[in-house]
């Protein structure tokens, strides 16, 4: 039996996905790649080129892989970019769930682990996100991954007494960076680390984009963790799901202390011996100030610890797009 990853090609889904395969779980892959790479797919795993929104595709590769498992990556995730493109964003993270949720029950898959994200909570006004703070997401994208949740949640409750129930978890997280393996790398165009590293590498200025937020320095302050971290709690909430141990709804994949972009430029310098003085540029549309969440469940539940310092982060991030080039 396998897992399927969709998003599998992908920055985030790659990591999964070898996580995956180190633990024994067999994982398959099915991307479009409109952001995913295949060579990021290791050899031997297979890969369906196709996308989410094709249920019949979806429902054939379930059953052909004899599939025990979902792990739901694949989705459209660039907050900034879903305020200019909300149908679009909506097509891809709330049709492309619904769809998956569709071909699961048609296939009797009855596991589900939901790559979400804390923006759903918005512009919290706490220190420490909690799971049970309420949802107030300020981009199409959180509202597209709150819906996910709920989707989820509601073909839970539906398929309770049936002879196939839905079990799942949502596993919410912010600001993925590093690497796990040099061969996979973040390509994507809007994220912190890979634009920095595009412009050291090309010898031009990393940017910061708005320096006028209601926090200590005035940058967003966010809650950063490894890839290769968050890789090994989805691998842990597909076990739970697969041995029907108690599993909660949803996560916080958090590292409890927050850094500002101003404090990664910092130790992009230092890391990289790289010295600049990043352009103030405007700020992005929905960005929030900060947000920063405790893993307390999580760290209960999934074996979840941010086990990677900042410098970690940024070193592993810089040799893998250094390699990449």
């Amino acid at each position: 039996m396998s897992w399927l990853v969709t998003g599998g090609a992908g920055y985030i889904g790659a990591h999964i996905v070898r996580a995956l395969a180190a633990a024994g779980l067999a994982p398959v892959v099915i991307d479009d790649l409109s952001s995913g790479h295949a060579d990021f797919v290791p050899a031997g795993v297979p890969f369906i080129h196709g996308t989410i929104l094709d249920r019949d595709l979806v429902i054939q590769t379930l059953r052909a892989h004899d599939v025990r498992g979902v792990i739901h990556v694949a989705g459209f995730k660039y907050a900034g970019v879903s305020v200019r493109r909300p149908l679009h964003t909506y097509t891809q993270n709330v049709d492309g769930t619904r769809i998956v949720l569709e071909a699961m029950a048609a296939a009797d898959v009855t596991n589900l682990v939901f790559s979400s994200s804390a923006a759903v909570y918005g512009t919290p006004d706490v220190p420490l996100v909690t799971e049970d703070l309420p949802k107030r997401p300020a981009s199409p994208y959180g509202e597209s991954k709150l819906i996910g949740e709920w989707l989820i949640a509601d073909q839970g409750v539906a398929t309770a007494e049936s002879a196939h129930p839905l079990r799942h978890t949502s596993l919410r997280y912010f600001n993925v960076v590093g690497s796990g393996d040099a061969a996979v790398y973040d390509s994507s165009p809007h994220n912190l680390f890979p634009l920095v590293f595009e412009a050291l590498l090309a010898g031009h200025t990393p940017k910061i984009f708005g320096d006028d937020y209601a926090t200590p320095d005035g940058t967003n302050v966010r809650d950063y963790v490894h890839v290769a971290d968050i890789a090994a709690a989805h691998v842990v909430a597909a076990q739970r799901l697969a041995s029907k141990a108690a599993i909660e709804p949803a996560y916080n994949l958090g590292s409890q202390n927050g850094l500002s972009v101003r404090q990664i430029m910092d130790a992009m310098a230092r890391v990289t011996g790289i010295s600049f003085v990043p352009e103030i540029a405007p700020r992005r549309p929905g960005d929030p100030d900060r947000i920063v969440a405790t893993g307390q469940l999580a760290a209960r539940d999934l074996d979840w610890a941010n086990r990677h310092t900042v410098d970690e982060m940024v070193r592993s991030g810089w040799e893998a797009a250094a390699a990449a080039r």
